[in-house]
């Protein structure tokens, strides 16, 4: 691929992520949401539902913007959410998990800056 179309493609890029970033954000809340109701022992069904397709969504979307580490992470909160039951460990594990996945987003530099 020559310089031009990689700036393209960058540029292309960077203005997806702003354009997705508030839908990501709205993600990222349901993953917290769930963190806090499974500390208080209240994880309803909808929002283990809403968590679980939050992290499988994030988990895709953040690879595709460069983000590997972002898509593990969502991945480990996608089977976290499927299968916890209420645990001290499971619900700081999830609180962990989005802090790393909040830090990551807001500190994506754009594709092709120095």
């Amino acid at each position: 691929m020559d310089p031009a179309d990689r700036n393209t493609l960058n540029e292309t890029m960077n203005r997806m992520w702003t354009r997705f970033l508030p839908e990501l954000l709205g993600r990222l809340d349901a993953l917290e949401v769930a963190a806090a109701a499974l500390s208080a022992g209240a994880l309803s069904a909808e929002q283990r539902q809403r968590a679980v397709a939050a992290a499988h969504n994030l988990a895709g979307v953040l690879g595709t913007f460069g983000l590997a580490e972002g898509s593990v992470l969502a991945r480990k909160a996608e089977e976290l959410c499927t299968r916890a039951d209420g645990t001290d460990h499971e619900s700081t594990r999830l609180e962990v998990i989005a802090a790393e996945l909040s830090s990551l987003i807001s500190n994506r530099k754009e594709i092709g800056s120095a």
